[in-house]
């Protein structure tokens, strides 16, 4: 069977891998003339609006998948008119714009920041009185990794905050006093079945994800899921999605969704019975999902700008280097190690000597 794949980076590099041992085989769409994903598939070049190339992933394809929401909206609306594609649509569409997200949360009566739509600077200011500082002013579309927000203090910001974002249709979100920053990872299938992993537990610096370690048994479990179900029937959703959460006072509020596999799941490869990957693929082909249950402790430390010392990473055991086959660039995620452990302590340990290296290679 053939997958095709809009995008060839390592999230879609990591489903090929994943679908490999299941005799799978794999075509990706993707503007870049270098992609980490050509290895392991078909790599078609070209913009993702090229007519002629979504007729040639329709007709070669079984399914079709994206590993990242910023494919245009009418791409999926052109191609899903002459092949199968998973997610629909309508997830694409919502989880592209933040305003349209943020109310599409709100009407599933999951909790979420104020918020207020900003298409000026007057309406910035009318929001910020309403909100209240800190707030953060967001695009509406195209942010990712912390690019896209800039976080005001006072209304001195409010003129410089809206010249750094240039005017674009954005969204002010009052600061949420978290506890800490949560993911859950959720899939469903073609027939309807629905699997969930334990909650990760993530660490960002500068607005790009470092850590994620699984919190299982995690007393704040079933509320994610919960939400996660919400917008599972919300969207009539079939494959995996990621939901982005805030722990505020043992309470979980929205941040955003991702209609897609997810970072903060990486830890899932080595650390689960069945990785989010290949439950993708299972879910998308209406194949039976597999059990997401943790293998001991684990979690994933993200290494960004530069590669670390392959030999010290293989020193530690139960260590398990992904390394993308990325050029290395400021902010830029070219790696990735998931850590499996017998104890809590012995996981830290072993994140603690990952970290270091990490540091060594963060340019960020």
């Amino acid at each position: 069977m053939m997958v095709g794949i809009f995008g060839a980076g390592q999230l879609a590099r990591m489903l090929a891998l994943a679908g490999k041992p299941l005799g799978l085989e794999f075509l990706f769409l993707d503007p870049a003339s270098e992609v980490c994903a050509a290895e392991v598939g078909t790599h078609l070049q070209g913009d993702y609006t090229d007519h002629a190339l979504l007729m040639q992933m329709a007709e070669q394809c079984d399914v079709i998948t994206y590993e990242f929401e910023n494919v245009p909206a009418e791409t999926i609306d052109f191609i899903s008119a002459h092949a199968t594609v998973y997610p629909a649509p309508k997830a694409l569409a919502i989880g592209q714009d933040r305003l349209i997200e943020k109310n599409f949360l709100r009407d599933l009566d999951i909790p979420t920041a104020p918020f207020a739509a900003v298409d000026s600077l007057n309406d910035l200011e009318n929001a910020a009185a309403k909100i209240g500082y800190p707030a953060l002013l967001k695009t509406r579309r195209l942010g990712y990794d912390g690019k896209g927000q800039v976080l005001l203090r006072s209304s001195s910001d409010l003129i410089v905050g809206w010249d750094e974002l240039m005017g674009a249709p954005c969204i002010l979100e009052g600061f949420v006093p978290f506890r800490r920053e949560v993911s859950i990872i959720a899939v469903r299938s073609v027939s309807g079945e629905i699997a969930y992993y334990p909650l990760s537990e993530n660490h960002h610096k500068g607005g790009i994800l470092r850590v994620a370690k699984c919190s299982e048994n995690d007393p704040l479990q079933q509320q994610a899921e919960s939400i996660a179900t919400r917008l599972l029937s919300g969207l009539d959703y079939v494959g995996v999605i990621a939901v982005e959460l805030f722990d505020v006072d043992s309470h979980l509020v929205a941040n955003e969704f991702a209609p897609r596999v997810h970072n903060s799941g990486h830890w899932t490869i080595e650390g689960a019975e069945t990785s989010q990957f290949e439950n993708h693929l299972r879910a998308i082909l209406g194949m039976p999902l597999g059990r997401t249950s943790p293998l001991g402790y684990s979690a994933m430390q993200n290494f960004i700008g530069g590669l670390p010392s392959l030999k010290e990473l293989l020193s530690l055991s139960d260590v398990h280097p992904h390394f993308y086959n990325k050029a290395p660039r400021k902010g830029r995620k070219v790696a990735h190690a998931t850590v499996r452990a017998h104890s809590p302590e012995q996981l830290s340990g072993r994140m603690a000597y990952l970290a270091k290296l990490a540091g060594l290679t963060d340019d960020s």
